[in-house]
């Protein structure tokens, strides 16, 4: 998920991780006991700056430890997570708001600001990438195998039996069209891109042993948000919108 962004938009912009988000099963994370409750020291600081936020290093930090702190940052104070969740919807504007600012500084951004969006609640394209609940597929005793109508999209995950999209810009492939319409488990979804990288790097932390309820709740709760939203998409959006 790459955002470029050098001057923090106001709140009113912004829409909560969760906000939108359809009723679902009683399945939730704040059932487990998954949520820290503690308040961050940023938090009561408002004009504490992005890399405190992250907590990474403002000068030697990487684009790539930076999106694995930014999506750490999000995981941990999300509302289906953290249990004071008047705070948390505040807590994760400011974090996307540090992390496209950060991202920007990387990016050697020319001073363009934009406005942040939630990849989930407003989402920035059709939905034409293909992600894989991996939780809920049957794997090579499914009698509609994906794998088997789009072998040029879909594989079996060699560690786990499942199957798991690995080839991506199949949208509109009949094949995989009908790969997605006769899944048993109705576990294939239709995402963005932005979408799909949030969800998969959810996805590992949930099939690693020891299961991780939480990160299980809140991947069911992110792909409904998603599912819900990109079928109310309607686009394209102007540039203008985005830019």
């Amino acid at each position: 998920m790459e955002i470029c962004i050098t001057t923090p938009p106001s709140s009113s912009n912004f829409s909560g991780f969760s906000k939108c988000i359809i009723k679902r099963r009683s399945f939730s994370c704040r059932c487990v006991g998954a949520g820290r409750t503690d308040e961050p020291e940023w938090a009561s600081q408002p004009s504490a700056p992005p890399h405190r936020i992250l907590g990474v290093d403002p000068v030697h930090c990487s684009a790539s430890e930076l999106k694995s702190a930014f999506r750490a940052r999000v995981k941990e104070f999300h509302p289906d997570v953290y249990k004071d969740t008047n705070k948390a919807d505040l807590l994760i504007r400011r974090i996307i708001e540090a992390y496209e600012i950060l991202s920007a500084n990387k990016e050697g951004a020319t001073g363009k600001s934009t406005t942040c969006r939630d990849p989930f609640e407003d989402p920035e394209c059709e939905a034409c990438d293909i992600f894989v609940n991996e939780t809920q597929c049957m794997g090579k005793g499914c009698p509609y195998s994906c794998v088997k109508k789009a072998p040029h999209a879909f594989s079996f995950n060699t560690e786990t039996g499942t199957a798991r999209a690995t080839s991506q810009g199949h949208g509109y492939d009949y094949n995989v069209q009908l790969a997605v319409g006769q899944c048993p488990r109705r576990c294939i979804y239709y995402v963005t891109s932005s979408q799909r990288v949030i969800l998969e790097d959810l996805l590992q932390n949930v099939i690693m042993d020891p299961y991780n309820m939480g990160d299980a709740a809140l991947l069911e709760s992110l792909i409904i948000t998603a599912n819900y939203e990109n079928n109310r998409y309607r686009g394209p959006k102007s540039m203008s919108d985005w830019a």
